[in-house]
Parts: C-alpha cells; structure tokens; sequence
C-alpha cells in the first residue's frame, strides 16, 4: 500500500536505512582497531548482510512510485526538504543499479582484501595480495559499469560519483591540469628556498607513544573535539569512522618522529569536527549527510594544513611539545618547529607529504586506477607502474612496495575514484581558510592563543551546518565566493613558502 503522504513515508524509510548504515559504520571502525584478527570471516558475514539489508530497503518494490509522487509535489516542500528529495533520489538511482547479490559481493571482496592488505604492506608482499585485490578490481568494474549505465556517465565517473556527486574527470583533469602547470618549477623554487635558510634541526627521539597520546588528545581538546561523542585510537591506516553523534578518529605512532602521529590526529579531528557539525535535525536524512568527500577533505586538510601548520598555531603549540617529552633546547623553538612542519621534500608517503608534494602523490594514484579500471594496466605491473610514476612526478623510487603501491588502503577496500577528492578538498581549503579569515580578521590571533571556537563558529555556519542542502560548488560559492578552483591554492602556497 502506498502512503497518503509520499514524502512523509520516504523521511521515515531513509531513517531506518540510516540507523542500519550507522552501526555498519561502528563494525568497520571496530574492525580495523579493536576486532581479533580470527573474527574477519565473520565481521566480514556481518557487514555484507548489513549492506544487503539497506540494499533491499532502498530497492523496495514501491520505492519508485513513492519517489515520484514525491516529487510530483515538490513544489510545497521547503529548501531542505527539496534538497532531501534530491539526494533519496541519487542515492536511489545509486543503488538500484545493484542487483543485492552484486552489494554482497562488494562489501565480502572488500573485507577479504583489506585484511590481506594489513598483511601483505606488513611483510612488503603486493604478490601476496594480488588474488583478493584482483577480486575487488573486478567486483568494481560490475559495480561501476551498472552505475554508469543507470547514470549515463563513463564508468570512472559512476564510481567517482559515489564519493563526490556530480564529480567528473572533466573537471579534476582541467584541475589537475592547472596545478600541473606550476606545481613542479614551485617545488624547486621552494626547496632551493628552504636550502639557502640553513639545516633544520632535528629533534631528539625517541617520542614514547604514551607521551605522543597525552600531546595528540590535549591538541584534540584545544580544537575543540568533543569527547562525549568520539574517541581516538590506533590503526593501520588512520580514518575517521563512526557516526555524526559518535565520531571514530584513529592515528599510528611511530617512536622516531612524532609529527606523523599528530599531524594524523588533527587531519582526522578535521573529519571529525565536520561530521559533528553536521545539521541536527536532518542527520538521519541523505540531506543531513555531508555533501561529498571534497568539502570533507577540505575540512581535515583545513585543520592540518592552512591552520596547525601556521606559525600562529606553532607558537602556541611548540611548549606543549616540549612539556609533553621533557626537551628543551633551540631544536624545540616555535621557529624551528615551524620550518620542520613546513619543510617541503619529495617523499615516499603520501600522508606525511607537504602541501607542495601532496597532490603530485594524487596526480599518480589518479592516472594510475583510471588505467587499471580502463583495461590498460593490470594488477601486476601496478607496483612497476606505481615506480615509475614516482620517480615522473616526484623523481624519487620507492624502495619497497610497504612504501610504495602498498602503503594505502583505499584500493583494498574499494575505495576506486576516492583518491581525486583529496586534492580537490586542498584547493577547497585553501578557499575557504581566506574566507574564514577574511571573515574575521582576528582568527590567526585566536589559533595562536589555542582558541580555535572563532574558526568553528565561522565553520559550522558557512560548511558544516549546510550537509547537502546544496551542491560543493554552491556551498563554496556562498561561502567563498567562488566555485572550486586553483586561484586560492597557489595564491597560499605562494605566501607560506615563497614570500616569507
């Protein structure tokens, strides 16, 4: 029987498909911190039923005709619940692309894979991890070509439209394009730069992980994280899981340089903080979600980047290092913490990269699935490929596969057309970091007092408080001034590294 009120039934239906997704998003967080390695098969049984039973929830019978007299009256519903007629719409269409068996497939390949994946980076072994990878690469290509048929996109788009609707290679190519045209004489002005200021000083380890822990959760306190609704943990790959009320950050530790470790911890609070800024009463709706993962990378590359790696922040920061690992000494000086945090170098890891080096890390992971998904690279040259590419854009080669095509889990767990978004929230940070502080003056003043309440505040209303009420380019527009572009990126790389 269909509802009298198409609308009203659609708000309770995705309601109940949220709470199901919400606690396979706690099972994935448990299963990459806290869940014993012999439980996989069985997590792994758990998350594909889950994902089936939204699946069938969405793809109900009726499910069409409720979508259509829905918005055959439209016209009387307000912004919000238009904008959420919207997205149950593309959400939708997404999914009812799948046959359920396809769905189960997806998220039982995954699973297998990525606890290969822990194994494989672990013992330096790509062969190791080629059968379940070659699984999830094939389980992909179904998966992108229904979605491509049911969307009327080539298959890359259809996959990258999960991760950012509306996202097109057009644009990320005309992007990357840009940024390719002056990314590569700027990383030589930088670092010839860097090199006439002198050596950095090193600072001493070893960094216990006890001591990095009480230094990354006072920092988490200081942004404003809200331990009530979230914790930090450990895992292989830092991520933010969880749920808008209930936020999972995870970091790793490494006892030589604990920059790593909170450089991840307050990449991940950027996630986090966005996810809890979501809109209260529209968070069990597709509109309550947030937009897409450029405006979500934004935020976490907002925080670590254009904020905590400002020298504002550093002075407020660099004595709670030193109290935190009992140092002293001109190593331990807000200037020679700055330089160290801003230090620009061709490196193997994309997560511990510079903003100059970092979308050239992208640029490579780009081209490279685009190739695999497109039939022109197969599985086992990735790693020859993955070299190659490196030694192009950043003229270094990996030593290892740990550190090489190994060291992400995002292919492993399917995460084919995510990588692009990383780079796009980059230039959107840099946009919207100018407007926040052309905004309010005084925001680099309150950071480096470690108060960071002027730049939440500012957050919450312009990006965070929108969800998906409108589309990336609209919420930067109204927030910036200006859709998704270059400009603003160059123009901070230009002052951070090239005019001081």
């Amino acid at each position: 029987m269909i509802a009298n009120d198409p609308y009203a039934e659609l708000e309770r239906r995705f309601g109940r498909m949220s709470a199901v997704n919400r606690a396979g998003a706690i099972l994935n967080w448990d299963r990459s911190t806290m869940m014993p390695q012999g439980a996989s098969e069985d997590r792994a049984d758990q998350l594909a039923t889950l994902s089936v039973v939204a699946h069938e929830m969405m793809v109900a019978p009726d499910m069409p005709e409720l979508l259509s007299r829905a918005e055959e009256g439209k016209g009387a519903l307000d912004r919000w619940r238009a904008a959420n007629l919207r997205e149950m719409r593309h959400n939708w269409v997404h999914e009812n692309a799948l046959p359920a068996d396809l769905v189960e497939a997806r998220t039982r390949a995954s699973s297998a894979c990525e606890m290969a994946w822990r194994e494989a980076r672990k013992n330096d072994d790509f062969k190791a991890l080629l059968p379940t990878l070659t699984e999830v690469v094939n389980v992909t290509l179904r998966v992108g070509e229904a979605k491509a048929a049911a969307l009327g996109v080539p298959l890359y788009d259809a996959l990258l439209d999960e991760f950012e609707p509306g996202g097109r290679c057009a644009r990320i190519d005309a992007l990357f394009a840009e940024l390719k045209s002056f990314l590569p004489g700027m990383l030589g002005q930088v670092m010839e730069r860097q090199a006439g200021k002198g050596p950095i000083l090193p600072l001493d380890g070893p960094f216990p992980v006890e001591a990095q822990t009480r230094l990354g959760l006072e920092m988490l306190h200081t942004i404003g994280f809200d331990f009530t609704h979230g914790r930090l943990d450990v895992s292989a790959h830092p991520f933010t899981g969880g749920t808008a009320d209930d936020t999972r950050i995870t970091t790793r530790y490494d006892e030589d340089d604990f920059a790593r470790a909170l450089m991840g911890v307050l990449h991940e609070c950027g996630h986090a903080l966005y996810e809890a800024g979501l809109p209260r009463d529209w968070r069990r709706q597709p509109v309550g979600n947030a937009r897409g993962m450029v405006l979500h990378e934004s935020q976490s590359l907002l925080m670590e980047m254009q904020a905590c790696r400002d020298r504002a922040f550093i002075d407020f920061a660099a004595p709670r290092m030193r109290a935190a690992f009992g140092r002293s000494g001109p190593a331990w000086e807000a200037g020679n913490v700055h330089r160290l945090y801003t230090a620009v170098k061709p490196g193997f890891i994309r997560v511990d990269a510079d903003e100059v080096t970092y979308p050239l890390h992208i640029m490579l992971r780009y081209r490279l699935e685009r190739a695999v998904l497109g039939g022109d690279l197969k599985l086992a040259d990735l790693p020859g490929a993955w070299n190659d590419g490196m030694k192009e854009l950043l003229g270094i080669v990996p030593p290892t596969d740990t550190v090489g095509c190994l060291q992400d889990i995002h292919w492993p767990d399917g995460s084919w057309g995510y990588f692009p978004t990383y780079t796009l929230g980059a230039l959107a940070a840099a946009q919207i970091f100018a407007a926040a502080k052309e905004a309010s003056p005084g925001l680099l003043a309150s950071i480096g007092k470690g108060d960071f309440a002027p730049l939440l505040i500012w957050l919450r209303t312009n990006i965070h408080g929108k969800g998906s009420v409108a589309g990336t380019d609209e919420i930067l527009t109204e927030a910036t001034g200006a859709a998704l572009g270059t400009a603003a990126f160059k123009a901070h790389l230009e002052s951070r590294y090239l005019s001081a």
